[in-house]
Formats: structure tokens, sequence, C-alpha cells
């Protein structure tokens, strides 16, 4: 099972986007969303909100909750 951090990043490489892209998006820096997708740092659930919202899937998807 992936964690969701591998998730976030597999989706923003399937939608051809940078860190930095991203970054923009939260509110935030490259380094501080680089950190949330190597799993350094938890992402906050506003963050992850944001991203459910703009990659149009939801958090059980992201999470991992929808694996059996």
């Amino acid at each position: 099972m992936k964690r969701y951090y591998e998730k976030l990043r597999e989706l923003r490489e399937d939608n051809d986007l940078k860190q930095s892209d991203i970054a923009h998006l939260l509110g935030t820096t490259q380094q501080v969303y680089s950190r949330y997708e190597n799993g350094i740092n938890e992402m906050p659930v506003r963050h992850l909100v944001t991203l459910c919202r703009f990659y149009g899937v939801s958090a059980d998807k992201v999470l991992g909750l929808d694996e059996k």
C-alpha cells in the first residue's frame, strides 16, 4: 500500500506539474511542499482538502482508505 505522500507525488507528476506549482497553489514554498512529498513533514488537512479538490479525487483515494 502506498503512503499518501507517494500518491501526492504521482498525482502531481501525472499532471505534469512541478513542486513549485503545487506550493504556489497551497500558498507555501517549494521546500515545504517537498518535505510533504518526502514524508518528512505531515501535510495539514487544509492542504489535503485543497489538493483533493484540485485533482478531483477523494481524500479516501489519497489516503489509501479505498483499498482493501
